[in-house]
């Protein structure tokens, strides 16, 4: 019978791991936290000795994941707005936040995969789970997982990391942008924006925010310089920060509204623009910056 302290301790040396899974397959640090308190729940639950409590965990972090998907797909059916998976926002000194590859446009494109498709990835390519060990956990055989996997690279290879910046070059490009937008600087933004440069913006219906992505860069200037004419309230720049392993910044707008900002930046100019702005996803980022 396991002792209640080994029970706690085993479990905490797992928790960070499980929660990055957790979060990597639901895309909500909600999500994630609550997975992995159901985790525990059952984990103490369990009386006799586990041989290898990491795959033991795994696996029921993975089935309860599966579990939450089935119904979160429906929710976002009728998300407000465009859906983006909550920013996950570390500092721009040190990789310690992201322990992964994976960034926010390869998080996006997990969307499109099934749930197993989705858990064979990740648990695979991402976590370095063995093959049978999926299948295990999975409920399949080994030979199914394979087909899943595979499939899944298929499905995300062009989102998937290929471009590199260096951490200084990629600041300069953040902290222009920032400026720029904030001044609606049309030819500021026009040198840095590629052609077809692509913004989403997440509210969820909870507060102001475009409903639809803006694609290509005639529109994206108008946009800003919009926006730059009609608020008088100027941004305010809170922290740069990587987001999902993109760079970008944490901000306030109009005063009060939190929002963190990331960009896809490939061949020196920003090709994709990410803004989350529904409080909901943004507590733990609040947190970080000592509430805003």
């Amino acid at each position: 019978m396991k002792s209640p302290d080994a029970t706690s301790t085993v479990f905490e040396t797992q928790r960070q791991r499980l929660l990055r899974l957790a979060y990597r397959m639901t895309g909500s640090f909600a999500e994630a936290e609550d997975v992995v308190q159901d985790a525990w729940l059952r984990w103490s639950r369990v009386e006799e000795s586990v041989d290898q409590p990491s795959a033991y965990l795994t696996r029921i972090v993975t089935r309860l994941c599966l579990d939450r998907m089935r119904s979160a797909r429906v929710r976002r059916e009728t998300y407000v707005g465009a859906w983006l998976p909550d920013p996950l926002v570390g500092s721009t000194e040190d990789d310690e936040d992201q322990a992964d590859d994976i960034t926010l446009t390869l998080m996006l494109a997990l969307e499109r995969l099934s749930p197993l498709e989705r858990a064979a990835f990740l648990l695979h390519d991402v976590f370095g789970v063995a093959l049978n060990d999926v299948a295990g956990t999975l409920e399949r055989d080994a030979a199914a997982v394979r087909q899943l996997a595979s499939r899944a690279r298929r499905h995300v290879q062009d989102a998937k990391p290929r471009y590199t910046v260096e951490q200084a070059e990629a600041e300069r490009i953040t902290r222009a942008f920032f400026a720029a937008a904030r001044d609606g600087d049309v030819a500021g933004l026009r040198s840095m924006l590629a052609e077809d440069v692509v913004l989403y913006s997440d509210g969820g219906g909870k507060v102001l925010a475009f409903h639809n992505p803006i694609r290509g860069l005639a529109k994206m200037l108008r946009l800003f310089a919009g926006l730059a004419r009609k608020h008088a309230f100027r941004p305010q720049m809170l922290r740069l920060a990587t987001i999902d392993g993109l760079p970008g910044y944490v901000s306030i707008d109009r005063g009060e509204l939190l929002q963190t900002t990331a960009l896809d930046i490939r061949n020196g100019r920003i090709a994709g623009i990410y803004i989350t702005r529904n409080p909901d996803k943004l507590r733990h980022v609040a947190q970080l910056v000592g509430g805003g």
